[in-house]
């Protein structure tokens, strides 16, 4: 009954005209690494704008995506029921009486009609903003405490999911994130009725499950006919704080080793870490007192895991991911900042520089290549991070240290190398003086922590 009554609502429903379709998103022919529909390589490029749907008006979500388009970004991972007593910017509640199962939907969709302007307008109005600009919507249909709460039955999670494909499924720059921010084997049920009716209706778009800290998606839905690719929260900690026992895996900070786990695995589906430290928030979250994560941390984050075999990447930052403005009641994780004072955060702005490496050697055939070091990786801070593709190497060290690489091990005739900033962008050239046997490499600056580097070899 449910079902038929959205039916009947949505035949009747006038959608925002669509911009110009972006390329649908698909799996590489490989299985690692995206593709939009025509065939081109996609890399990954996110940030974390939770509620944005929830707290932004109209102008503040533009500002906010001109701001991460002209940094890059070409993902958005975005809630779209936050808590089921939440009312947006504007006053509108996005349910009927709390319940999931019944969006609560007005006649009409004009901005300068309060009446008629309600909470799925203006979702629709985000989609299409976010569209024009070349970016991709990763929506979280209902987030984990609201399933974990218990406010979300298996009939309400059909319903609601029913409703958003119905509703977004023709958009072109949509992903789905099932779950959020939880294990995947609380309210499980929900979260595979859920996966699964959305691709019931709507099998083109690329759908993951958003995890808690120290987990994968891979931990349950591996095998879950509704998962395209896996997607991991890194996590909030440092090395010191990752001891809860309960957990089944202790990376501490080495987002890498997430990678390496979910490569391992059949069938191969593309992995990424969705959710590393946040700038500027506290280590382990809670402790406003506790050091606080750098723009520094999250490049290391970044280039550890790509060049680890990741097909994309998502940045954070504390006061953005929350649209904090002083004095909000909801604010959390010590956070201390207006969002417009940090859009050009350092770390932020430094992720351009990734996504513009990535895209000059962009293709399906990049891979971790720890074997072409010519000594230990290392440990923690001082480990390296080796990939090759096709006509080239790349090496990231965060610590500014010397390394050794062994270039008899290259799959191709090295004439070419280089220092790459990537803080900045900017590329020093580096004279060889051989380009067989065992040659030792020193990073531009002094060896410390945020002094980070990648070495460039190339045909």
């Amino acid at each position: 009954m449910i079902r038929s009554l959205l039916i009947f609502i949505l035949s009747g429903l006038s959608l925002v005209s669509l911009a110009q379709p972006l390329q649908g998103l698909r799996v590489s022919d490989n299985g690692r690494y995206f593709r939009t529909a025509d065939g081109k390589p996609f890399f990954w490029l996110g940030d974390t704008g939770w509620l944005l749907f929830s707290k932004c008006s109209r102008s503040d979500a533009q500002k906010y995506l001109d701001a991460r388009k002209r940094q890059g970004f070409n993902v958005v991972q975005v809630m779209v029921l936050h808590e089921i007593f939440d009312a947006n910017v504007y006053g509108d509640s996005a349910l009927i009486r709390r319940d999931v199962s019944k969006p609560l939907i007005t006649e009409g969709s004009d901005p300068k009609d309060a009446q008629a302007y309600d909470f799925w307008d203006h979702v629709d109005f985000i989609v299409t903003e976010a569209a024009r600009r070349g970016i991709y919507i990763a929506m979280v249909p209902v987030w984990g405490s609201i399933v974990k709460a218990g406010h979300v039955s298996l009939a309400q999670g059909e319903a609601l999911a029913e409703f958003l494909a119905r509703r977004y499924g023709q958009r072109s720059n949509i992903i789905w994130l099932n779950g959020g921010d939880l294990r995947g084997d609380e309210g499980m049920p929900v979260w595979q009725a859920i996966g699964r009716t959305i691709k019931s209706i709507d099998p083109s778009h690329l759908m993951t499950f958003h995890p808690r800290g120290r987990y994968s998606s891979s931990d349950w839905y591996h095998q879950a006919s509704w998962l395209d690719f896996n997607m991991f929260q890194s996590g909030h900690k440092s090395y010191a704080q990752d001891t809860n026992r309960n957990e089944i895996r202790h990376f501490g900070e080495d987002n890498w080793r997430y990678i390496a786990h979910d490569r391992g695995l059949t069938p191969v589906r593309p992995t990424l870490d969705g959710e590393p430290s946040y700038e500027n928030i506290p280590y382990g979250l809670h402790d406003s007192l506790s050091p606080r994560w750098t723009a520094a941390d999250l490049r290391r984050y970044a280039y550890w895991s790509v060049f680890a075999g990741g097909a994309g990447f998502t940045y954070g930052e504390n006061s953005v991911m929350q649209f904090h403005h002083k004095g909000d009641a909801d604010r959390n994780f010590g956070v201390q900042f207006n969002w417009e004072d940090v859009l050009d955060a350092p770390g932020a702005a430094a992720m351009k520089h990734l996504g513009k490496l990535i895209s000059e050697f962009n293709g399906f055939d990049r891979r971790p290549a720890q074997e072409l070091l010519a000594e230990d990786a290392g440990i923690r801070y001082e480990y390296i991070a080796a990939t090759n593709g096709d006509g080239y190497a790349m090496f990231y060290i965060y610590t500014g240290r010397n390394f050794s690489v062994d270039l008899s091990k290259l799959d191709f005739k090295l004439t070419r190398a280089w220092w790459f900033d990537p803080r900045t962008g900017r590329k020093h050239s580096l004279k060889l003086s051989g380009t067989k046997g065992i040659q030792t490499f020193d990073p531009p600056g002094d060896s410390m922590a945020g002094n980070d580097a990648v070495l460039i070899l190339s045909r």
